[in-house]
């Protein structure tokens, strides 16, 4: 399978409690997994774009409730294979990455926050790379093992504003 960025040029942030509902648009993106099938998260990148201090609490965590619904993108978010030339070998054998959901909102799992990644937004960057056989996982699409979403935890400031990417591969 082929590596994938998700792409969130600008987002501004709702700081989120764990297993409360994440608002549409406001956080930079989820991205929930293909049945029987494991995903690596390799990347995390934000990069503030806030005009003023504007402490972050950011948060990639696994759902307790997944994303159902129409699962949809808002304007400044986009999935692309790295390589030019990517075609699924399966119709549906790409992770949905998506920050709208219809049905269902995610909402972080309380006992399962994987990174922390807080940062000032204020023109601040942050960026994890996982170090050899250290990556991140979402195995299938269910609550607590297929989805996870990068957000605002409670505690951030409100309103800040932020550029974001995640390179994953389905292997």
């Amino acid at each position: 399978m082929a590596k994938h960025i998700a792409n969130h040029k600008t987002v501004t942030l709702t700081a989120t409690a764990d297993t409360t509902n994440l608002v549409d648009s406001t956080y930079p993106f989820a991205l929930q997994g293909i049945a029987s099938q494991r995903t690596a998260i390799e990347e995390v990148y934000m990069g503030g774009q806030t005009g003023a201090s504007s402490i972050q609490i950011m948060v990639l965590g696994r759902d307790s409730q997944v994303g159902s619904g129409s699962l949809t993108k808002d304007g400044a978010l986009t999935d692309e294979g790295m390589d030019a030339d990517f075609t699924a070998l399966v119709s549906g054998s790409v992770p949905t990455v998506f920050n709208k959901a219809a049905t269902n909102k995610p909402q972080r799992d309380t006992a399962k926050a994987l990174l922390n990644l807080s940062f000032n937004a204020f023109g601040g960057v942050v960026r994890w790379v996982a170090a050899p056989d250290e990556k991140v996982y979402i195995s299938g699409a269910t609550a607590s093992k297929g989805e996870v979403s990068l957000s605002a935890y409670t505690g951030s400031t409100a309103s800040g504003v932020i550029g974001a990417h995640m390179v994953f591969e389905t292997v």
